[in-house]
């Protein structure tokens, strides 16, 4: 009997990676063979999951969110599936909250009008440099709201003032635009192909773009989001002028708000096509091969929500599961807030949710992997009848 552990992360708690090992902890007690498959949705944990498969992790150190230097890496390998040499470079690790300075306090220190995309640029053109000619960009969990203006700047873009000087990084600078060159971008861009790793279909602008949707979890206030919207509207204009282009089109293609607007830099000027996180990272990691013949599937993630419906690690594990066939699914969380009826129709047999064994939430995140291991056994001995 063969189990196949496919789990996200518990955001603050533990990897994907480290999920799996502890149910596979608890599942060697009932002699189970398991494969542990950590996945992630395009977000944090996107390069984690294809280093666990074969793909080699590069380390590099590029312009954090203000400006400072951190070190992030990306990773490169050959899909399962077959293929060119592919970067899977994930925003988070260049460009994301977490690479915020932190406070005295130890909270990260928000600056939604200063923070840049600049370190996705630099993680980009670290891969085209190791000769890279498909690049999987996976975003979330960023903290720049600059519509990609600091990535296309790292990669030989020209964002000027109407003095012909460059405007300051992050989305508050681009209040000051004038003009937009991207004569100096990048040539090999266009011999790239790039995938856009995103569960989110929201436009650039408005009461649905990225500002006012996205903003205020960057710490941007109802001024902010104002000041953000406006830039990013001309930022928009001017670079839709720059590329002889219709700027209502650009502007309202669904995932052009990604990432703080990312997506847009992406898709318009990049040229990159967009698909689910969850999808293409299956596909680099071969789970579907590794679904066939498995008595079952244990997937999950820190918190099943009603975020979680909407494409998020688990259900598409547990679509993928129930299209090869596997008998049962079962899901692991560390709290659940799905009906009965919303974890059905999402294809989970059940679902073990940390809370219930330990409701106090900071014992429940701090002892995830303890609590992991009985789940895992309490699967095994169920499945051995």
């Amino acid at each position: 009997m063969r189990i196949v552990i496919a789990p996200d992360k518990f955001k603050g708690s533990l990897t994907a990676a480290e999920v799996a090992r502890a149910l596979a902890d608890g599942l060697a007690g009932a002699g189970i063979e398991t494969e542990l498959v950590p996945v992630a949705d395009g977000g944090e944990g996107t390069v984690e999951a294809a280093v666990s498969t074969g793909f080699r992790a590069v380390p590099v150190e590029v312009p954090g969110p203000l400006g400072e230097p951190v070190r992030a890496r990306y990773a490169i390998g050959v899909p399962a599936g077959g293929g060119p040499e592919t970067a899977v470079i994930e925003l988070a690790a260049a460009s994301g909250l977490d690479q915020l300075p932190r406070g005295a306090d130890g909270r990260p220190e928000f600056s939604p009008l200063r923070a840049s995309s600049a370190g996705t640029g630099a993680l980009i053109r670290a891969a085209l440099d190791a000769g890279c000619t498909e690049l999987v960009l996976g975003v979330g969990g960023s903290a720049n709201t600059d519509g990609g203006a600091g990535l296309l700047t790292e990669l030989g873009a020209r964002l000027l003032d109407p003095a012909g000087r460059p405007v300051p990084g992050g989305g508050g600078g681009l209040a000051d635009l004038a003009r937009v060159d991207l004569s100096g971008l990048d040539p090999r861009i266009a011999n790239t192909r790039i995938v856009l790793a995103a569960d989110v279909g929201n436009p650039l602008l408005g009461p649905s773009g990225a500002a006012a949707v996205f903003g205020p979890q960057k710490g941007a206030t109802a001024a902010d989001i104002e000041v953000l919207d406006r830039a990013l509207a001309g930022y928009a204009r001017l670079v839709a002028a720059a590329l002889g282009a219709d700027p209502e089109v650009l502007v309202s293609a669904p995932g052009a708000g990604a990432a703080g607007g990312v997506g847009f830099a992406a898709l318009a000027v990049l040229g990159a096509r967009m698909r689910p996180g969850i999808d293409l990272v299956c596909e680099l990691v071969g789970l579907d091969r590794r679904l066939a013949g498995a008595a079952a599937v244990i997937t999950g993630e820190g918190s099943l929500d009603s975020q979680s419906l909407s494409g998020k690690s688990p259900v598409g594990v547990a679509r993928r599961a129930r299209a090869a066939g596997v008998p049962r699914v079962y899901a692991v969380c560390g709290r659940n807030q799905l009906t009965a009826d919303e974890a059905a129709g999402a294809g989970f047999d059940h679902v073990f949710a940390l809370a219930d064994r330990e409701p106090d939430p900071d014992r429940s995140m701090r002892l995830a992997a303890d609590l992991l291991r009985p789940i895992g056994r309490e699967i095994g001995l169920a499945l051995r009848g």
